[in-house]
């Protein structure tokens, strides 16, 4: 029978949580109650206690209430419940997790719930499901239900919802994974924009008929952040990182920032790794409008509607390459990067809107100056979409798996 573990602050939500669970059980699923409140006694009788999640945490459930710091505690206690989630999974004693809340509830719940693998059932009813999700979700498979009314108590609206969500989570925890033909295909991650669309599209199918099952993610923040995630996780053994454009937002302050450590995890790791320069010609805002005043006379593009793009300038660009081969210089791993001379982008080519040599030299003479010997580069007179550029970086990452491959088997 599977056991669905539901996380939560048991002082404030205790009446939410025994319905959860009542619902949960007639579904024919076990449960698990983990109490990761700090503000009072528990309304209903945990499985795990709060004392317990403190520890975990590295913190001690009394000086958290002394100190009376909501935000420390919050960040304790979803820490130690981070902890006692991964250990319940490594245990077998978690099919999937479920919690509700507030924003502090949420927040609490969904980190805990990051700690574990993508594929595990995670599903959170929240306050906050219907506005920006990103802090939440971060890079991982949690699923948020709007709970429409607040979560203060079991009425007829909120019964409605928690015992939809109950029946979803069941049903989830329940689920089975069909076989998969591929499953014994190695799992390349590739990143992917609509300016470097046809690369990533040629590459993939080179790679395809090498042997390769190959997940694409969309370089919004999120995007990155997941390959990097699923690499972790040891899902994905080899990376296809043809569009690093994140790392421009990450610089000046786009919207689509994956972070500081964006390009990290390959080489941190030892997986191979081909990587390239897409989109690094853009940071993105979202409608002009929204663009921030001092960038106003920069070169804008209107991407559509809710997206404007920002041409990044010779200084950014350089920047950025001094960035990319400190990340690169720092692999354990087999890397190559490969530059298109022609462009990083569908825009970046000649007549194009954000065509503009001395930004793209820029980059690529930081790339020189500052990449150490151990860093292979290919620089090919196309730019980025050219199908033979694409279908170079697919059988390099072919030829860099195929040794690496070897080399854990010897």
């Amino acid at each position: 029978m599977p056991t669905v573990v539901l996380v939560g602050t048991l002082d404030t939500k205790g009446e939410e949580y025994a319905f959860l669970g009542d619902r949960l059980r007639e579904h024919g699923v076990d449960t698990l109650l983990v109490d990761a409140g700090v503000l009072g006694e528990p309304r209903t009788e945990p499985d795990v206690t709060r004392e317990e999640v403190a520890r975990a945490g590295g913190a001690d459930v009394e000086d958290l209430v002394r100190a009376g710091d909501r935000g420390a505690a919050v960040e304790a206690m979803a820490r130690g419940a981070g902890e006692v989630l991964k250990r319940l999974h490594a245990e077998g004693r978690l099919d999937g997790v479920m919690g509700c809340g507030g924003s502090g509830g949420s927040a609490l719940v969904t980190q805990a719930m990051r700690e574990l693998p993508v594929g595990v059932p995670k599903l959170v009813v929240s306050t906050m499901a219907s506005g920006d999700t990103r802090p939440y979700v971060g890079a991982v498979d949690v699923a948020m239900m709007y709970s429409v009314v607040d979560i203060a108590g079991i009425n007829q609206v909120s019964a409605r919802i928690l015992a939809n969500a109950a029946g979803a989570i069941a049903g989830m925890a329940r689920a089975e994974v069909p076989e998969d033909a591929r499953a014994d295909k190695p799992l390349v991650g590739a990143t992917m924009f609509g300016v470097t669309t046809p690369a990533v599209d040629a590459a993939r199918g080179r790679l395809e008929e090498l042997g390769y099952e190959v997940l694409v993610f969309h370089a919004t923040g999120t995007g990155g952040q997941s390959m990097e995630a699923l690499m972790r996780d040891g899902f994905i053994t080899a990376a296809l990182d043809l569009t690093t454009t994140e790392l421009a937002d990450d610089l000046v302050g786009g919207v689509l920032s994956a972070g500081p450590d964006r390009l990290e995890a390959a080489g941190e790791l030892g997986v191979p790794q081909v990587v390239s320069l897409g989109a690094l010609d853009m940071v993105n805002f979202g409608p002009m409008e929204s663009v921030p005043q001092e960038f106003r006379d920069r070169n804008l593009y209107v991407h559509n509607p809710t997206v404007t793009l920002m041409r990044t300038t010779p200084e950014e660009c350089a920047e950025l390459g001094r960035r990319i081969a400190r990340k690169l210089n720092a692999a354990k791993g087999p890397v190559t990067l490969f530059v298109p001379l022609g462009g990083v982008s569908l825009i970046d080519t000649e007549g194009q809107p954000f065509h503009d040599p001395e930004a793209d030299r820029a980059l690529f003479d930081a790339l020189r100056e500052n990449l150490d010997e151990n860093v292979e580069v290919r620089e090919m007179e196309t730019d980025i979409n050219d199908p033979e550029f694409a279908r170079a970086m697919a059988e390099r990452l072919h030829e860099h798996y195929q040794a690496w491959s070897q080399r854990k088997e010897a």
